[in-house]
């Protein structure tokens, strides 16, 4: 039954640990940072890095794969920025609740 049913500390390095967003805009002819990327990665640096890139008429997103903090696609600066905030979140010790919560 322990095989099915992993400790929670080493199921937990499987998920979703890490996250780093950045909004922008790409097109200075249009208002508003519409535009963004996100990197969603696990404890192993594996996850995928999201991008939105949107336009007057017409939003574009894109995906592309990380394997221990790199991506075997070519990224934009907006996306490395937002894999570097999802990394440094990593090295962050824990912050504690406030006391009384």
């Amino acid at each position: 039954m322990d095989q099915l049913n992993p400790p929670p500390g080493k199921a937990a390095y499987f998920s979703l640990q890490h996250l780093g967003v950045v909004r922008y805009n790409p097109f200075h002819d249009t208002g508003g940072d519409q535009s963004f990327a996100i990197a969603l990665v696990d404890g192993h640096g594996s996850g995928v890095v999201l991008s939105s890139l949107h336009a007057r008429d017409v939003t574009r997103v894109y995906a592309k794969p990380l394997q221990k903090w790199e991506s075997t696609y070519s990224l934009t600066g907006e996306e490395k920025q937002a894999i570097a905030l999802a990394y440094q979140s990593s090295r962050k010790p824990p912050r504690s609740k406030p006391e009384g919560r």
